[in-house]
């Protein structure tokens, strides 16, 4: 089921709301279980993101639409990482990327979780994570689980924001990821996340 049946970006298209793309809007096939978040939830995300985002590394995984990801780019971000496993919504996201100009995003059309266990020595660690994988699946926890293994992929004071399903419960969050925001919106639920020194938690 969709997330918000009064979602209106279910039509193919989503708009990028700030920065140097402000107003472009971005196509992306109909893939299962692809769901952009929304204009108001983006706005949340960012304002809450607003004095880290500039010149951040950024990681999208589970990029689907590119909705999280582009629009961290268009408002600053230093290098943004998008991650999508579909082909053709990862080739999408290689030709949005192209037709808004967008130097610090790339897209690799590759599985989150085997590119996250073989590229963690390999990657300048991020400061920014957005976790947003498809609804109903375990991807969510499996994901969290390798980010927590792979420590070498998060900044220091790394912040990781976790878009799921209200009903879910997240008890496999690591203790030393503070919980920085939240909110909730219809069926949906916003997570942000600071990950502390697991030493002085």
């Amino acid at each position: 089921m969709p997330r918000k049946a009064t979602n209106k970006q279910t039509n193919g298209q989503v708009r990028i709301i700030a920065g140097q793309c402000r107003g472009r809007r971005i196509s992306f096939p109909a893939v299962a279980g692809l769901r952009p978040t929304g204009d108001r939830l983006r706005e949340t995300l960012f304002n809450w993101l607003a004095t880290d985002l500039r010149g951040a590394h950024c990681l999208d995984l589970f990029a689907g639409s590119g909705a999280l990801g582009l629009e961290a780019a268009s408002r600053g971000a230093g290098e943004v990482v998008l991650l999508e496993l579909n082909t053709a919504a990862a080739r999408a996201l290689s030709d949005n990327i192209e037709l808004l100009d967008l130097k610090s995003a790339q897209v690799f059309n590759a599985d989150t979780l085997s590119w996250l266990q073989q590229n963690a020595n390999n990657m300048a660690p991020f400061d920014i994570i957005f976790l947003d994988p498809p609804f109903d699946s375990t991807l969510l926890a499996s994901a969290v689980a390798t980010l927590a293994q792979q420590t070498s992929l998060l900044a220091e004071d790394a912040m990781i924001y976790i878009e799921a399903p209200v009903r879910q419960i997240l008890d496999f969050i690591p203790a030393h990821w503070q919980l920085h925001r939240h909110k909730t919106a219809g069926d949906v639920a916003c997570h942000l996340y600071r990950v502390l020194s697991p030493l002085s938690n």
